[in-house]
């Protein structure tokens, strides 16, 4: 299915930013016009996301993914995702690897997340019976707690990134019902695939993450051993929009080594 909403911009090397779960591509609005500068730029709303289409029969972000390259033809590519994001341009390296030059994850290990630490499964508990009781308000304001991760408050975040993310995390509540199909198709076995992978993974982390989140992403990237594993300071789970100067730098510093 290639019915996502895009942007592609710019011109060269194809890069492809993929965004966190109930955020859209514009939590990459501080990445999309420095990179579009020298690279050709593609960031898409994943299904049920920002401006994409609610799904109507089983699908995978992956699959949709590379069904939405190989419309554009982009060739191989390097792949840029956050949390949810990652696990889909992970799931794209082991199921479509003709369409990814590299792999770049923040925050996120493969599409099937495992949480050990305390501070984590609190929160997803909490937002789990949230979610449960059809509170939209307060399922929002516990995912919101990832924003800032375990050692901080949503007043430590700059006003202008609490504000963006509440309204891109609000816009795609409002897209879904409580009680609707789950149409999305887990994925299988990817952390026992992941060792197949045969292109460039690399992490580039907020240290103020959790330590679940940047542990997978370390995890996968030792698994690959093909890259390395970046930290952004004074950021959690989303360094591309806390520190957004760190993070390209760091971003700009890897893609010399691809």
């Amino acid at each position: 299915m290639t019915d996502l909403f895009w942007r592609d911009t710019g011109s060269g090397r194809p890069l492809v930013f993929v965004h966190g779960g109930f955020l859209d591509h514009r939590m990459w609005e501080d990445q999309i016009p420095v990179f579009a500068a020298d690279h050709r730029v593609i960031a898409a709303d994943a299904r049920g996301h920002g401006r994409s289409p609610n799904a109507s029969g089983p699908f995978r972000h992956g699959d949709d993914l590379a069904a939405l390259l190989r419309r554009l033809d982009t060739g191989p590519a390097v792949l840029i995702g956050l949390s949810m994001g990652g696990g889909i341009a992970v799931d794209v390296a082991l199921d479509h690897p003709d369409l990814v030059e590299a792999v770049v994850v923040s925050g996120t290990g493969t599409s099937e997340p495992e949480f050990t630490d305390p501070w984590t499964n609190t929160v997803l508990a909490e937002f789990g019976t949230h979610m449960a009781a059809g509170d939209a308000e307060a399922a929002i304001a516990t995912f919101m707690r990832f924003t800032h991760g375990p050692t901080r408050t949503l007043d430590d975040l700059d006003p202008e990134v609490v504000r963006r993310l509440f309204e891109m995390i609000r816009g795609s509540f409002a897209k879904h019902t409580f009680g609707e199909p789950k149409w999305m198709v887990p994925p299988e076995d990817t952390w026992e695939r992941v060792p197949r992978i045969d292109v460039p993974v690399h992490a580039i982390n907020g240290a103020l993450d959790s330590p679940d989140h940047n542990g997978m992403a370390e995890r996968l990237v030792a698994l690959v051993g093909t890259g390395t594993a970046r930290v952004v300071e004074g950021a959690a789970h989303y360094p591309n929009m806390e520190r957004p100067q760190q993070f390209n730098d760091a971003l700009r510093d890897l893609l010399r080594t691809i």
